[in-house]
């Protein structure tokens, strides 16, 4: 699926194209004429042709008789109107910007080539923007796809990585590269495009991470039995949180400092136990040091079958596929990354503010 634009500017291409063939097509008759009908050299037949088209006015190369200068006048008609419609086809590519436009388009198609470990957001709605925003402030690279064109439209002029297409279509999955893709986010407003988003990208790239938004339980169960790896319901999402802000505001307000990035000097990031790079898997956290030599907190370990550990203590083992989930300044945090190893699954991102 194209942009208008795109729509457009191979329209252009096209019409250039056949101006060009057919501009080649009278020079051929002109020259082909000449050598076989007049008995010219290729030489003279090819260079009366050239100055018939280009109707500079030399003359005659060799004397023609009525024959000859009747089908004179007829290559200079046909040159005078193929000539005129590649120059009007081109002054108006050019008025329009088809070719820096163009230019763009192929740049940004090689950008979204070399993506790897990328996000892709599925949907540029309200939600979609503000997953686009926070995944821009993290640094995070990611692209968006969108059946619509003036949310794309809206996406580019935000200087974001857009792709106009159908992201319930593997075909348009493959082109934002989803087999190297590290997360897919489903924020479609149908619950059924997000299921068959999810679907696609599972089949696509069983490794992939996949978030989707569902506005009912029921598709929240479904989603998630499609193979989402977690489901948000802005709904109950909301009212969950609208209830915390009332018996618990202390505590809303401290989760929201961690996820809206407000100033303070406390991040939070989550760090992949991989034995093949990490020293410390098989040793508790005593033995790991890991608080003593960053100054980090570890605030829970989900391991590898989902199950959480909150406020784990010193005798809680480190085990393969562990995800730490820590606590402390930049510079703390930074050197918990260092004793850990090249472990994680992307770039330590810049941390969230609390």
């Amino acid at each position: 699926m194209y942009s208008t634009f795109e729509q457009k500017y191979q329209r252009i291409q096209k019409e250039l194209m056949v101006g060009a063939i057919a501009l080649g097509c009278v020079f051929l008759i002109g020259t082909l004429w000449y050598s076989i009908i007049e008995g010219w050299s290729l030489e003279d037949a090819a260079y009366m042709t050239v100055i018939t088209l280009a109707t500079v006015g030399y003359g005659e190369t060799n004397p023609l008789g009525s024959r000859g200068r009747l089908f004179t006048i007829a290559l200079i008609l046909m040159g005078v109107i193929n000539i005129g419609y590649i120059v009007n086809r081109f002054t108006a590519a050019v008025i329009e910007g088809y070719f820096q436009e163009g230019l763009r388009l192929r740049q940004q198609k090689r950008l979204m080539e070399s993506l790897s470990r990328h996000y892709i957001i599925c949907g540029f709605s309200r939600t979609g923007r503000q997953i686009a925003k926070e995944f821009r402030a993290e640094d995070v690279p990611f692209v968006v796809i969108d059946a619509d064109n003036e949310s794309i439209q809206r996406a580019q002029n935000e200087g974001y990585l857009a792709y106009l297409g159908d992201a319930t279509l593997d075909d348009s999955l493959l082109k934002v590269g989803i087999q190297k893709a590290t997360c897919i986010v489903a924020a479609l407003p149908s619950d059924a495009e997000n299921l068959y988003t999810v679907l696609s990208a599972k089949t696509l790239n069983p490794q992939i991470r996949a978030i989707a938004r569902a506005s009912t339980e029921e598709a929240v169960k479904k989603l998630q039995r499609g193979g989402a790896d977690a489901v948000i319901s802005p709904y109950i999402t909301g009212g969950k949180r609208m209830a915390a802000a009332a018996l618990r505001p202390q505590v809303l307000d401290f989760v929201d400092g961690i996820l809206s990035g407000t100033d303070g000097e406390l991040y939070m990031e989550e760090f992949l136990l991989d034995p093949a790079f990490c020293p410390v898997v098989g040793q508790n956290l005593q033995q790991a040091k890991l608080r003593s030599q960053s100054g980090a907190l570890v605030l829970a370990i989900r391991r590898s079958d989902r199950t959480l550990i909150g406020g784990p203590t010193g005798d809680t083992p480190l085990m393969p596929q562990d995800t730490l989930i820590c606590m402390g300044t930049a510079e703390q945090l930074r050197s918990l990354n260092q004793i850990l190893g090249p472990i994680n699954p992307r770039p330590l991102r810049r941390p969230k503010k609390i």
